[in-house]
């Protein structure tokens, strides 16, 4: 069954992302309310190191009080190559330069309220070129072996929909397990 997107109209906006309102008809006919969050796309990246290690943040989630380990992401800015942005988000909140990055995967975390497409990328080692500019998007940085992320995922260390995934794969990928 298909739903029809009439018409939405803009009820918030700021640079980061819309709140519209969508008139939508189902395949009945009926009608109903729905609200959409148009976001730009996240870019998001990792380097996995010589020992099969992946490079991961220790961070704090305020909207869900919650820890967790993460990849370095943010919002491709208007014009910015998706793969250019992983590059550069992956250095401002760590303080490493991937190497030449490769497309792991795109996903859509949550499409039943929002379009935002997330895109994973990693690198075949790093370069460290300092101290992060934003320290503050994690309390710390570590290279932590691929080989664990599993078990990670399954004792919650790694929440986030989008970052479990895409570790997932490329734990598949690098260990072919």
């Amino acid at each position: 069954m298909q739903w029809t997107n009439l018409s939405e109209q803009t009820v918030y906006k700021n640079r980061w992302f819309d709140v519209n309102l969508a008139d939508v008809e189902l395949p009945d006919g009926r009608h109903l309310d729905h609200f959409v969050i148009r976001l730009r796309p996240v870019a998001v990246a990792t380097a996995v190191n010589e020992a099969n290690e992946v490079l991961l943040l220790w961070r704090h989630r305020f909207i869900t009080d919650s820890w967790g380990w993460e990849l370095p992401a943010g919002v491709v800015e208007d014009g910015e190559d998706i793969a250019a942005a992983a590059a550069r988000e992956m250095e401002e909140e760590s303080g490493w330069r991937p190497g030449p990055l490769h497309h792991l995967m795109t996903v859509e975390p949550s499409n039943g309220l929002t379009d935002a497409r997330h895109h994973l990328y990693w690198a075949d080692g790093a370069t460290y070129t300092g101290h992060p500019e934003d320290d503050f998007e994690s309390s710390r940085r570590e290279w932590v072996p691929l080989k664990l992320v599993p078990d990670m995922i399954a004792d919650g260390e790694i929440p986030a929909a989008n970052m479990a995934a895409g570790l997932l794969l490329l734990h598949h990928l690098r260990l072919g397990r």
